[in-house]
């Protein structure tokens, strides 16, 4: 099955009702984006700024005092971003809304590294400034040090610190199962909790009377309470609320199944075509691993889908659940949707099992005829999923659907077959600068598709990416 030189779909206008155009959405979220991005960076320096205002500079009188003032500044910033990173990863509704879920992720990993630095930073020069003020070494100081009040507590949190940034790194996290990289990562937590002590006792920031102790005591709140309320209550509550259960599990290729779900007023959960859940099936062999997916189809009422395809020992043991699991979840999240729409075409571009959010994109788009134009693609006839039900979705919302099946082509996104007679994108999506892009794929897969798409001159922001990377 190969591309046809699709024709020009006729042009008409999306009902938009009184709601925001989708150039004033992007320039909203864009502006947002930048804020978030602006406060984070900028937060660091200010918690370092109040700590010198309230009488930090004073202690300075000699090369061992300086050395001192610069760790606590150091480590003041370092705990900053960490407590910022946490609140970036609570999902918090109005950050997803806004900038989506990965955007703010993203800017949780950039924290990670500086956080990092300055934390190991902070532990040295403490060492420098005390060992040179007691006339010791540094090393010989380590000993001394330790027995500070919650000072081992605080090595401790350094060395979880260490271990969730390390094993973050793409080419360390490729080395582990999903599973194992979950369960290091959740460490961040119990760094803040073990960091808290040390900065409470002898960090002097909490001092009574002072400015830094209302944005110490703010930020903590802000962090904790964001985890504990949207990572732990609100899904708690809504998973009891919609009472979620597996209703059957359907087979539609080898290592490919979609799991029918049911529960009470599903509609209201307010998912969007292409958006993603943290998905819990409470098994003996699942309960403690949850699963990001994309949903399907849309949910109705009563009934909503995930497919899935099978990557390793966690989503084979996720495909054997029975019906009448309980499954709990967080979500939805994701802005892989058509509310990220900032042009009045638009394109979608799905492989393998990427078809998910794809597929419930295309449902949920408001769309006229002809406005949208759909590719899916394939390496082999065994993994067009959901292509059926892509193609009789296509032609009820007056989509046009072209299909790619074969051997990937050398540098290239495209088959082999397709490449070598000359198709592009352009030919595929005659329509490209008047479109917004969404491309969802295996990664290496989809960002070639993103630079072509780069490379014929459409713009960042029409352009969105989900990508399924192992």
């Amino acid at each position: 099955m190969t591309i046809q030189n699709p024709t020009r779909p006729t042009m008409s206008a999306s009902s938009g009702g009184n709601r925001l155009s989708p150039q004033a959405r992007f320039r909203r979220r864009a502006a947002i984006s930048d804020l978030l991005v602006v406060i984070a960076w900028v937060s660091g320096p200010v918690a370092a700024s109040l700590y010198l205002a309230s009488g930090g500079l004073a202690d300075v009188k000699d090369a061992g005092s300086f050395f001192t003032a610069l760790g606590i500044v150091t480590g003041l910033i370092g705990t900053d971003f960490i407590l910022l990173m946490l609140v970036l990863a609570a999902r918090v509704p109005a950050i997803d809304r806004a900038v989506g879920h990965d955007r703010a992720i993203a800017l949780h990993r950039q924290l990670g590294k500086p956080a990092l630095y300055l934390i190991l930073a902070h532990a040295a020069l403490l060492l420098i400034g005390y060992g040179m003020a007691s006339g010791f070494n540094p090393i010989a100081e380590i000993g001394p040090m330790l027995t500070l009040p919650d000072m081992i507590t605080a090595v401790v949190g350094t060395a979880l610190l260490i271990a969730v940034v390390v094993t973050s790194l793409v080419a360390v996290r490729r080395k582990f199962p999903y599973e194992f990289w979950h369960v290091i990562h959740l460490l961040s937590y119990a760094a803040v909790l073990f960091a808290l002590p040390h900065q409470l006792s002898i960090g002097g920031t909490l001092a009574a009377g002072t400015v830094q102790r209302v944005y110490w005591i703010g930020l903590y709140v802000i962090a904790i309470g964001a985890i504990v309320i949207f990572r732990f209550a609100v899904p708690l509550f809504k998973s009891w609320a919609h009472d979620i259960r597996v209703q059957r599990v359907e087979w539609i290729a080898p290592d490919v199944a979609s799991i029918h779900l049911t529960g009470r007023d599903l509609r209201a959960l307010g998912a969007g075509g292409g958006q993603f859940v943290i998905w819990r099936f409470w098994t003996a062999g699942t309960w403690w691993h949850s699963h990001p997916i994309s949903l399907s189809a849309l949910p109705t009422d009563r009934h909503a889908r995930i497919t899935v395809r099978v990557l390793g020992r966690g989503t084979r043991r996720l495909i054997s659940v029975k019906p009448g699991t309980r499954v709990s979840f967080a979500g939805p999240y994701g802005i892989f949707t058509d509310a990220a729409r900032t042009s009045p075409k638009l394109a979608i571009v799905a492989a393998g099992i990427g078809i998910t959010p794809a597929r419930a994109l295309l449902e949920g788009s408001e769309l006229a005829r002809g406005e949208a134009t759909v590719l899916v693609r394939s390496s082999t006839d065994d993994e067009t999923f959901l292509w059926t039900e892509m193609r009789k979705l296509a032609e009820a919302r007056g989509a046009q659907l072209f299909a790619m099946v074969g051997p990937r082509a050398r540098n290239s996104w495209m088959s082999q077959h397709d490449a070598a007679r000359g198709v592009t994108l352009r030919s595929i999506f005659p329509d490209l600068s008047r479109s917004d892009l969404y491309v969802c794929g295996p990664e290496a897969w989809a960002q070639a598709v993103v630079a072509d798409a780069r490379a014929a001159g459409l713009p960042d922001h029409q352009i969105h990416l989900e990508s399924f990377e192992l």
